[in-house]
């Protein structure tokens, strides 16, 4: 059996949805401007401002506990979807491959474990261009992202 999911092909609707986002401050300006596309279009999607959380966390490791426990929050209702925004540039040493797939891993089990769409917008490039290069449609993804599989799991629920 085929289901589709109409909001794949048409406009996004959010208006009913309730959203968290976790952003990790590790390069900042990156990651604010991450923030500021996915928040403008979650509410050109139709998101209210009041179903929009935001949690700070200081860097991309820390994301996943931050999303773990918006997960666990069920009053007065439940996030529709998560977001995972970061950005981690590559240095010289082993660390960042263990931050990228440590958050990765971490973001996804989340998503697995609560049974919640999660959108991961953690940037993971070779440098400073590269991050800059992606931060703003990276940012609109995760939140168009995270509205379709909401709506969709909704639908097969």
């Amino acid at each position: 059996m085929f289901i589709p999911n109409p909001n794949a092909t048409t406009s996004l609707d959010g208006s009913a949805l309730k959203i968290g986002i976790v952003q990790a401050r590790f390069n900042e300006d990156i990651t604010n401007a991450l923030r500021d596309a996915c928040v403008a279009e979650l509410k050109a999607m139709g998101v209210a401002d009041d179903r929009i959380t935001l949690v700070e966390v200081p860097g991309a490791l820390e994301v996943p506990l931050a999303l773990a426990a918006l997960a666990q929050i069920e009053d007065p209702e439940p996030y529709s979807a998560l977001i995972a925004l970061g950005c981690i540039i590559r240095g010289e040493t082993y660390h960042f491959e263990l931050v990228a797939n440590e958050s990765g891993a971490g973001v996804t089990r989340v998503g697995m474990d609560y049974h919640v769409p999660i959108a991961n917008a953690i940037l993971t490039t070779e440098n400073l261009e590269q991050a800059v290069a992606r931060q703003t449609e990276k940012g609109r993804d995760a939140a168009r992202v995270a509205v379709e599989m909401a709506v969709l799991l909704e639908r097969l629920a």
